[in-house]
């Protein structure tokens, strides 16, 4: 089956790459012009300038000018987009060499559903209002004010459904619907179609983003299922994040800002373009650093004393690892070996990122793009789910390819990590590492049919993950090892009438770890006007095992002294004819010190869900927008948190061979099982060591150890109802908001496993904003959630409610020069949001952008 899906992966790539046509245009020409504001003849920065039909694009500069190259000759129409105003179509005669003037005047406007256009529910341009999925674009506006902050999820707090969990800085896990967790990866985010998920976890590094958020061109999110386009872990919803090519960001910007946690952070792009605007560039250069609110929890009693300030209540946790004191302390940070006793300070968090792209611009349309960067991280802590790890320093390097067309897409990236300095277990110390890349091979072909009133895509890719951890994370037999994934997908959506649209999707991966999993998906989208419309979905995800569910190796705590059971077994008169062969002490190979084990489970199985929707989006009035997802989605197959007993690699222990010999040879096998249903009657008949009791078992060379392991089980049913509406009070003023209700039942669950959703049963968040046309704006944000319980891993307990107000203000001295201020949690609301993560209180941050 492999074999066959390899070739028809090739054959659709091939397919893809013979679309585009081959014949150039017949003459070229060059377009500019100016773009001011209706009303008062201001130049507008920033606007979308494409021509129709035909794809390329620029965006105005500071004096509000544009300059579109190599456009093809004869009659052509140019479209000017910018969120907040009224998008305008002006018709320009193209001369081939020569140089034509096309001016625009842009109204402001309020945001409508019916003008937004989106890419993310179909992979290929569509009006959000006609999308086949719940799908929510962030404003640019919020993206330039949170800009200075380094963390894009705080981008999407306000999205309806979606939670995002904060540790320290920059250790965000980010989930739509339900089920979050600690390193959380069932939200796939993709930067200009790159999966950017690490190799090892499949989690996401935020702080190893190419470029910075005010340099997003679109950043968009599709909650809900999405497999039958994406594949693995897009199990609860996509994040496609989009840059600008360089002929959109022609010119220089320097960005630099910081304040409270002694935050600097300076960014620097360039762009511009060569050979008659054949050819495009575009530089991009960073420096972040940042203290954190992460603390050393090397004393006794440290967790409960940090969390002590953050809690309503009397402290909740019921976890072990909230007890216990790590045994290593933050970077820059020495402990006392006996106390835990703390001196110096921690490091701060840093990060450098650079990246280069270079476009090439073909006469018929088609763009070329080559892009490489790197991005280097440095001491950030990450919530495992064995318990808190910091990575010292880290790089995240990578490389793209693309060739796109009007109706076709070829691309092929790699992402690579390397750990320069070694991650740190702070709870037992161990030395962590990983060298990862991700290989990834793409095309897709999309057509339309029927004059229009039908569109299909059509596409493959191929996917080969190399992981290797030096043996700090897996054993020598599972290390150091490559694996293989490919992919057939397609959609197709038709135009029943005027006013509803039926899509059908589907998709078949199979790979090296995974049976072969087919993702359907059909939806139905009615559109009684071009303002509003119904959408009825059906979607099927599923959600890969990472390698560490699959083949971790690692001390999972302590050694426990088993001693004081062997004296006891040694002590009965029935068992110790069967023991005086034994060597004392050596009963569990080393009684005094058998090995705590964690070990993947190579027999896990995918995790899956069903989703069943009904939306509704709509602009009410020429003022008013409002939008409703009401969902029902069924799960099951979830990956445990690690538990003994569950890996059928490791059976129940069995009595050394040494046993027993001294006993007639008739006697032997009975003797030892009787020793063996002994040592575990006696581990199970405690709670101290019951789970001894269950993991007790023999490794692979035989010597005993408790082995705590992962497995597939669980079933649960989530549903919830997410609102979003947006009110344009004035010309300047606007306003927001965004509620959720969700709900769940647990079907099934693992013995021993606490499966929770790690989500608020209700949230919500309302936003005012102002935009002048003196060039001043301004913004304020409430939230709020209900407290809900956590567990993950080796953290559970209970997060408290938390509202929050966030707020922002700014100030354009001219086209040339931004200054602003941003708060988040400015009156300093002292929460944590993942549970064994930091306590997060304000930031407040200020800076300035120039463009030249």
């Amino acid at each position: 089956m492999i074999s066959l899906i390899r070739r028809a992966v090739g054959l659709v790539t091939l397919i893809a790459a013979a679309g585009p046509s081959l014949v150039t245009a017949q003459g070229i020409g060059t377009v500019r012009g100016t773009v001011t504001r209706s009303d008062d003849g201001a130049p507008l920065v920033g606007v979308t300038v494409t021509v129709k039909g035909v794809g390329g694009g620029a965006s105005t500069g500071p004096s509000g000018r544009y300059v579109l190259e190599r456009v093809p000759a004869g009659s052509q129409t140019l479209v000017f987009r910018w969120l907040g105003y009224r998008p305008v179509e002006v018709a320009v005669t193209v001369t081939a060499g020569g140089t034509a003037t096309a001016d625009a005047k842009m109204e402001p406007a309020p945001i409508a559903l019916n003008d937004l256009v989106v890419e993310s529910a179909s992979k290929v341009p569509e009006r959000a209002v006609e999308a086949p999925a719940a799908i929510s674009v962030v404003d640019p506006q919020v993206l330039q004010s949170t800009s200075v902050t380094g963390q894009l999820p705080l981008a999407l707090a306000t999205v309806p459904g979606v939670d995002i969990a904060q540790n320290g800085v920059n250790d965000f896990n980010v989930n739509a619907r339900g089920f979050n967790s600690s390193l959380n990866r069932r939200v796939l985010v993709l930067v200009d179609g790159r999966d950017v998920s690490t190799g090892f976890l499949g989690n996401q590094e935020w702080n190893a983003l190419p470029v910075p958020m005010e340099d997003i061109s679109s950043l968009e999110f599709v909650r809900g299922p999405g497999s039958a386009l994406y594949g693995a872990n897009a199990y609860s919803g996509v994040i496609n994040i989009t840059t600008p090519s360089a002929r959109e960001v022609v010119g220089t910007k320097f960005s630099m800002g910081g304040g409270q946690l002694s935050t600097f952070k300076a960014d620097l792009r360039h762009a511009g373009l060569w050979a008659e605007g054949r050819v495009g560039y575009r530089v991009n250069l960073g420096y972040y650093r940042s203290d954190s609110w992460t603390r050393s929890r090397t004393t006794t009693g440290a967790f409960a004393d940090e969390y002590r300030v953050a809690t309503d209540s009397a402290f909740r946790a019921i976890c072990s690892a909230c007890a216990r004191r790590e045994l290593r302390a933050l970077n820059g940070q020495t402990a006392d070996l006996a106390t835990g006793a703390l001196s110096g300070d921690p490091d701060p968090v840093k990060n450098i990122y650079g990246s280069a792209r270079l476009d090439y611009y073909a006469d018929n349309g088609e763009v070329i793009t080559g892009e490489f960067g790197i991005a280097q991280a440095e001491n950030e802590v990450a919530v495992t789910g064995i318990g808190r790890v910091q990575i010292s320093q880290t790089a995240r390097p990578f490389g793209r390819l693309n060739w796109a067309g009007k109706n076709f897409d070829v691309m092929g990236y790699w992402s690579g990590r390397d750990t320069k300095k070694p991650q740190y277990s702070l709870a037992s110390t161990a030395g962590l590492e990983e060298t990862s890349n991700i290989l990834h091979l793409e095309g897709q072909q999309n057509n339309s049919f029927d004059d229009g009133r039908g569109r299909f895509v059509l596409g493959g890719s191929i996917r080969n993950i190399q992981v290797d951890t030096k043996r700090t994370l897996m054993g020598a037999a599972r290390d150091d090892r490559s694996d293989y994934y490919y992919a057939l997908f397609s959609q197709f959506e038709y135009k029943v009438s005027d006013k509803v649209k039926a899509v059908v999707a589907a998709r078949y991966d199979v790979g090296s770890l995974i049976k072969g999993q087919f993702s359907p998906k059909a939806a139905l989208v009615v559109t009684p006007n071009d303002r509003h419309s119904v959408r009825f979905t059906y979607n099927r995800a599923f959600q890969t095992p990472n390698y560490s569910e699959f083949f971790l190796d690692v001390a999972a705590g302590a050694p426990a002294n088993l001693s004081a059971l062997e004296a006891g077994l040694r002590a009965n008169a029935s068992l110790a004819p069967i023991l005086a062969t034994v060597p004392a002490g050596t009963l569990f190979t080393n009684s005094a010190a058998v090995a705590v084990r964690a070990r993947g489970n190579g027999s896990l199985q995918v995790e899956t869900n069903q989703g069943f929707e009904v939306g509704y989006r709509g602009d009410l009035t020429n003022r008013f927008y409002f939008s409703a997802d009401v969902y029902l989605n069924s799960l099951s197959n979830f990956v445990t948190d690690l538990l003994p007993g569950v890996n059928p690699s490791f059976g129940q222990w069995t009595a050394p061979a040494t046993a027993a010999t001294a006993l007639p040879a008739a006697n032997q096998a009975a003797a030892r099982a009787a020793l063996a249903a002994a040592v575990r009657g006696a581990l199970l008949g405690s709670p101290a060591t019951r789970t001894a009791g269950l993991g007790l078992t023999r490794l692979e060379d035989g010597a005993t150890a408790i082995v705590l392991s992962y497995t597939n089980a669980g079933k649960a049913i989530q549903y919830g109802v997410e609102f979003g509406a947006g009110l344009q009070l004035s010309n300047e003023f606007r306003a927001d908001g965004s509620f959720t209700l969700f709900r769940f039942d647990i079907k099934e669950q693992q013995q021993g496993d606490q499966l929770l959703p790690n989500t608020p049963r209700a949230k919500g968040n309302l936003s005012v904003s102002y935009a002048g046309r003196s060039g001043f704006d301004a913004g304020v944000t409430f939230r709020a959630t209900k407290g809900y319980d956590w567990a993950a891993g080796v953290y559970a307990g209970f997060i408290e409610p938390a509202s929050s107000f966030d707020a922002n203000v700014g100030y354009a001295v001219n086209n040339n020069l931004r200054v602003y201020l941003t708060g988040h949690n400015i009156f300093d609301q002292e929460r944590f949001s993942i549970f064994g993560g930091s306590v997060n209180g304000r930031r407040i941050l200020g800076g300035l952008t120039t463009r030249f």
